[in-house]
Formats: C-alpha cells, structure tokens, sequence
C-alpha cells in the first residue's frame, strides 16, 4: 500500500502557481491502472512528482508500506526513485548521447546491478517493447512513438513496484498512442500504474480507476481504497554511480561535440604548453651548466698542496669589516700572509685520500715535483731532453707556472688515472686527433688547443726543431720515443759533486731505462669545454710515482740528504724548505707534492668536501691539512640562477594556466545548462547528489587529461624549431628537452586544476530541483 497524507505546500507548475491539495487522503491498490484525470495545467502534475519523491522534502508524511518518510534524506528519496518507481515521460526525456541500451540500463547502473545482467534486462525489456530490431540505433534515428518504447523500457527494466506516467502519449498520433497505451496496460497486471491526463477517453478506456482533480482538489474517485493496517516490511537499497559510469557517461556526450571539445582541450591547454615549454628549456639549459660545471670540476679539481690558504676549505671564513672613524692606520699582517698554512701531508693522509669512494671521485691525480732524466735520439744524436713548457734560454730558478699549476690543479702536466689504472679522464675530456690514447704509464701524450696549436717550448725541450707558427704533422710527433734514466746512471761523482755523465750514447743504451712513447695527440671533445691539462707534453701520475720509487734511495738523493749544500751546484742551501725542494726535484721524497680530486659531478664535490673535513676533526689548526676549491665560486655564481629563471617563467606561464581554469568553469557550467534535463532524468532514475556532481567533474576531468596531452605534444613538437633556433643562434645542440617525468606532472596538474574549475559548476548542477529539471527546454 502507498498512502499519500497531509500535503499543504504551494507548488510551482510551469509558470503558475497551484493551491496545494488541502487535507487529501489517498490510497492505491498494488496492481491496478489509475488515472488522475484533471484539466490541463492542474496540480495532477504535482501530485505525481509528490508520489514519486521528486518534490518532496518538507511537504507533509508520506507513508511507504507503512514506514513514514518524514525523516527521508534526499539520498533516501533516490535510492527510493531507483528501487520502486519507474518514470514515463510525455517528452521522452531519453540523454541523445546515449545509446538506446545505454539508456535503458541506466537505472541499473546506479542500482549497481551487474553489466552482463544488465544488458541482459535490458535486452528483455527492449523486446517487451517491441524495439528488438531497433535496439543498437542511436536515439535520433526513432520515431516518436519508438522513443516512448524506450522509455517505457527503461522504467521498466529495474522492475519497479510503481509505474509513473505523465502523459504518455501528448507527443504520439492517435495509433501510436494506442499502441504505446496497450503496452502500459499490460504492465499494469504486474505493479500499479498511474498515469496523469487531461484526456479523459484515455482514462475511461484503459484505467481501473479514475481520479478526477480540480482546482487542487479531488473531486471524485471512480473505486476509492479502504484503508487498512498492513504490516509490510519496507528497506531501501542506496544507489551509487562509480567513477567508471561517470567517465562513460562524460565521455559519450563529449564525443557528440569533438569540435567544441577540442577546441576547449586546446585552450586550456595553452597553460600547460607555455609550462611545458619553459621547463623543456629550463631542463636543455640546466644540462648544458651541469655539462659546463663538469668541465670546471675538470679544470678546478679539489687541490690539497703542501702550502695551502687557509680562507679555502676548512677553516675558511670571511672577516667583517666595517667603516673605522679613526684618524690613524693601523699596520698589521695581511690576510693572505695569514692564511698561508703548511700542509703536512703524510702516507697516512694519502692512504685516507685512497679510500674516498669512488661514486664521489674515481678520478685522483698525485703530482710530484721530481725532475725525470731524459734522453733522445735526435738527428743521431743523443741528447737531453725533458717535459717542460718552461723556456730554457731565460730560464732563472724553478718552473713558477708549473709550481702554480700545482698549488691549484689547473693546466698541469699530468693526467690522473682511476682506481683501474684506466685513463677514463682522459676519455670523458679528450678525443683523439692522431695515434690513441695511453694504456700504460709509459705512454706520453700531446695535449693541443682548439685551434691545433701547442707550446712551442714544450716542442723544443723535448727535442723538435721549430719555429714560431710552423706546422708539424702530427705523425712525426706520434710514436717519438724518450728514454728515461735513473739517477744512479744518470749522475756521476767528481769534484766533491753530482754531474751529469758526458756519455749520453752509454747512458742511452742502459737496460735499466724506461722508454717513453708518445702514444697520440689529443684535444678537448666539444667547442665549450677549455683545456684541462697544460697544452704540451702531459704524461701518467703513476709514471712520476714509478720515478719516485726508482730514485728515492739513489746516491745523489742520500748525498743530498746528508749534505747542507746543493750537491749539484755547491751552493750553501738556507733553511730546510730549500734542501727539501732539491731532494725533491732529484725524485728523493715519496710524499706527493699535491693531490687532486676530480669530482663525478657538481653535486658530490661537496661530498668529496665534506669526507676530507672529517680527516681534520679533532686536530689542532697546524696538523690539519686544507684544500683548495676553486669550482665552490663557480657553484655559488650558477647554483640557484636557473631555478630562479624558471621559475619566474613558470609564474607568467601559470597565468595562462589559471585562465584556463576559469575558462573550463565557464564551459562547465555551459554544460550544465545543455544537460539540465539529463540531470533531471537521472535524479528521477535516482542518481545521488554526489552522483551528478561525479558525472561533470569526469567531464571535466577528461577535458583536462585532453588539454594536458595536447598542451604535451605541441611543447614537444615546439621544441624541433627552438632547437633549430637556439642553435642557430647559439650553437648549442638540442637545448630544449622535455623529460618524461615533467610531462607526466604537467598532465595530472591540468587534470586537477580543470575539475577543481569544473567543480563549482558541477555542484551546482547536483543541486538542481529533479521536476524543475526535467520541465526544462
């Protein structure tokens, strides 16, 4: 039993307003075919949205098998549209997207009914209509009379216990609304139909019953109900659309207007285009400083020799000065002069330095200040030769440009190798212009510029007879063999001194030599990377380490040890510092006069930093040993200049992503007026609030999944003629790159920021009126 009580509200009626019906009791049987008959623009319209919970809310107790809805939620009044009440519409009310089973398993979808049995019941209730042949037609290829089958066939297809008719037939010729009459007929048998009607043959010829409304009032009842106490049980099954009936349901009315679709797609993606645009150059660009910062690594490697300044590495800091009001100076030690520290390196820092992992550097060179002895056969003759840039005709004391080239790491000449005894630096830096590059530590390399030129005096000391701007094939270069000769050969004693021997031909032909070759000439790989080593002759550090352990115990170095003068020159030598750096150039110290650590990348310099201050912790100021930094300036120049300049232009860009959102809000909301009586069809199907909110926020969500890859795939297709640009302009290879990771964020940023657009609008469409919906044009 269904009993209606107690409505007393004024109702809106397409443009009118009807007096409420006042005090009302009426009942209807479980089967039986009742028409409420009334004149046209009555509140028999209103009653029937009343019965079936479209516009009840806080109207009056409607009883339901004897439970009371004055306490129904509005997802009750749904989930009790789906589960007992099917709606025939004069208008048909089909969603023109859909297809004709899509339409009518709609109920069944937010029943949660399975999709095999649904299209099944589908199916069945199509048949029942008569629409076996039509039912894979889209809805525009029916006729009217079609149109209503399939509505009919919807209401029917979750077999609800009440059938609710509003003029079935006020848009059907006389023989179509005979044939559609008889059907609903029909379905009377099995659960109570009523139907609303101003034409009163239809009622007197198909209706069991006759209710006849005027003025708001009923006026009469052809077979009024007896009301009786039933006990029935009543329960409620909640409906629930899922996100993937959303997305289909979005989809399908998307797919209905591709133009307009793809043009919004593609508006709102200019956002994303311009984003993706600049983190494509910003990514290019920060490849292109990490190269360039790789290569200053190179140039400026972590240096620690045996007299360092203080203001680098650890205990490196900087004075606060300010403005003195005193009329008098003030003399005191320089800065620098201060700074100066003596680094006493030892075979134990050494063995520490070894053991730095080679993730962070696998690159670490040792210098020495040892001399070699070296003899060649030139124009047949031997004579000495050696590996120095230095001009020896104005020579005057040591070699300044290499001590400093030493003291800092930059423009040495020799290379490191890594833990392997492999040349990978040589590799990562260099390419081969003749012969190949060294395999062992005999090997000897030509280190040239850009331009092919080389030091002329590193030519010369080693031998070549040229000129200034005269070209040498580098053929006669490669494969040019040195031999290199202990001092114990080396070294005669005469006169109370070390000389030289005057027999460079015997010297030549000892079998305890080394014999060096010059395996090739090299030159750095690309245009923007400088020369790492000192153009000339560049050779192994393991090649000055095997000379070190071949003269460390020869006569001259324990001569030199033991005397206080030059045993080479006989001058007095003043000061341990002097008769050091003598034994040294004679190859008598095994300690390295500077190490160098060449990090893997910008980013582990510091880790490289970071292991060598732990070496200094708990020492006292004179035994720890300080490194010099020189890339840490060039770090601090680019380190945040890129991420600055990106992300200013992600904030420009961003404007464009924000109009965007406003212009799906915009668009959103366009839909929601389009769909107004889709809405209503499926509020009357009993689809939740939350439901038609899902439905245009999956809208939305494929418009901006669509936005998101078309704004992708045009930025990646941007980038061929900005490359092109760029390097033109540059010279700068494939600047622009647009990493995976990026586009993926950028696609699910627009997804996000279109459905939080849409989303207002979304809810605004879940809270429209069902009945006011469905009356909608």
């Amino acid at each position: 039993m269904l009993e209606l009580k107690h409505l007393k509200k004024y109702y809106h009626v397409g443009d009118t307003i009807t007096k409420a019906l006042d005090d009302v009791s009426v009942a209807f049987r479980k089967q039986e075919f009742v028409a409420i008959l009334g004149p046209s623009g009555s509140g028999k319209t209103t009653l029937l949205n009343n019965i079936g919970g479209l516009d009840v809310y806080d109207s009056g107790d409607l009883i339901i098998k004897g439970k009371s809805t004055k306490e129904f939620k509005a997802s009750d009044w749904d989930a009790y549209r789906n589960n007992s009440v099917g709606f025939i519409f004069q208008s048909y009310n089909l969603i023109g997207h859909l297809g004709i089973i899509d339409n009518v398993e709609l109920g069944m979808t937010l029943s949660g009914v399975s999709t095999s049995e649904k299209k099944e019941r589908a199916i069945t209730a199509l048949k029942r209509v008569g629409l076996e042949e039509h039912m894979y037609k889209k809805t525009n290829q029916l006729s009217g009379g079609q149109m209503q089958r399939v509505a009919i066939a919807r209401a029917i297809a979750n077999d609800p216990e009440i059938l609710l008719c509003d003029e079935p037939t006020g848009a059907l010729d006389t023989e179509t609304s005979q044939e559609i009459m008889q059907i609903i007929k029909d379905l009377s048998k099995e659960r109570l139909v009523i139907m609303v009607t101003h034409n009163p043959e239809l009622a007197d010829q198909y209706a069991d019953r006759i209710i006849r409304f005027a003025d708001g009032k009923i006026q009469s009842d052809t077979d009024a109900y007896d009301e009786q106490e039933e006990n029935q049980t009543f329960s409620l099954k909640k409906t629930k659309m899922t996100y993937w009936t959303a997305l289909k349901l979005s989809f399908t009315n998307i797919r209905t207007k591709k133009g307009r679709t793809f043009l919004t797609a593609f508006a709102s993606s200019i956002g994303i285009i311009g984003i993706a645009i600049v983190l494509a150059l910003s990514n290019g660009f920060q490849k292109q400083i990490d190269k360039t910062q790789s290569n200053t690594l190179a140039q400026y490697p972590v240096t620690i020799s045996q007299m360092a300044s203080s203001q680098n590495g650890a205990d490196s800091g900087q004075k606060k000065e300010h403005f003195s009001k005193d009329k008098a100076v003030t003399a005191e030690t320089s800065e620098a002069d201060k700074a100066q520290h003596t680094n006493k390196i030892s075979q134990k820092y050494v063995n520490y330095v070894k053991k730095l992992n080679p993730k962070y550097s696998k690159n670490i060179g040792y210098t020495y200040t040892t001399g070699m002895n070296l003899l060649r056969h030139v124009n047949g003759k031997v004579k000495p030769v050696q590996f120095s840039n230095q001009n020896q005709k104005n020579a005057n004391g040591p070699d300044v440009s290499s001590m400093m080239a030493n003291s800092v790491g930059v423009g040495v000449s020799s290379y490191p190798t890594d833990n392997n005894g492999k040349v990978s630096f040589l590799h990562k830096h260099y390419k081969v212009m003749a012969g190949q590059f060294p395999s062992k530590p005999t090997d000897v390399v030509l280190v040239i510029n850009k331009d092919n030129s080389t030091n002329i005096n590193g030519l010369k000391n080693l031998g070549f007879d040229v000129k200034n701007g005269q070209k040498i094939n580098f053929n006669k270069i490669v494969g040019t063999t040195v031999k290199a000769v202990n001092n114990d050969t080396y070294y005669t004693q005469r006169m109370g001194m070390y000389l030289p021997s005057n027999n460079y031909k015997s010297m030549y032909d000892n079998s305890s030599n080394k014999t060096l070759r010059v395996a090739g000439v090299l030159r750095v790989k690309s245009a923007n990377e400088e020369n790492i080593l000192a153009p000339g002759f560049v050779y192994s550090d393991r090649l000055t380490k095997e000379m070190v352990d071949q003269n460390a115990d020869s006569k001259i170095v324990k001569a030199q040890k033991a005397s206080s003068r030059n045993v080479l020159t006989g001058q007095t030598l003043t000061g341990s510092t002097a008769k050091d750096q003598v034994i040294n150039a004679l190859g008598g110290s095994k300690m390295p006069a500077s190490i160098m650590i060449y990090p893997n990348t910008f980013q582990n310099k510091d880790k490289v930093l970071s292991y060598l201050d732990g070496y200094n912790k708990g020492k006292s100021k004179a035994d720890k040993i300080i490194y010099t930094d020189m890339a840490g300036s060039v770090s601090k120049l680019t380190g945040g200049l890129m991420n600055a300049i990106t992300y200013v232009l992600i904030a420009f860009a961003a404007i464009s992503l924000i109009t965007s959102m406003i212009m799906i809000s915009i668009i959103t909301y366009t839909s929601v007026l389009e769909r107004t009586k889709e809405i209503g069809v499926l509020k009357a199907l009993g689809a939740r609030k939350k439901d038609i909110t899902r439905v245009f926020d999956a809208e939305t969500a494929i418009l901006g999944v669509a936005s998101g890859v078309i704004g992708i795939v045009i930025a990646w297709l941007a980038t061929f003629p900005i490359n092109a640009v760029i390097k033109n302009l540059t010279n700068l290879n494939n600047v622009a790159q647009l990493s995976l990771v990026a586009a993926v964020i950028l696609i699910i940023i627009s997804t996000v920021l279109t459905i939080i657009g849409g989303h207002i609008p979304a809810r605004m469409a879940s809270k429209k009126d069902a009945a006011t919906a469905l009356r909608s044009e």
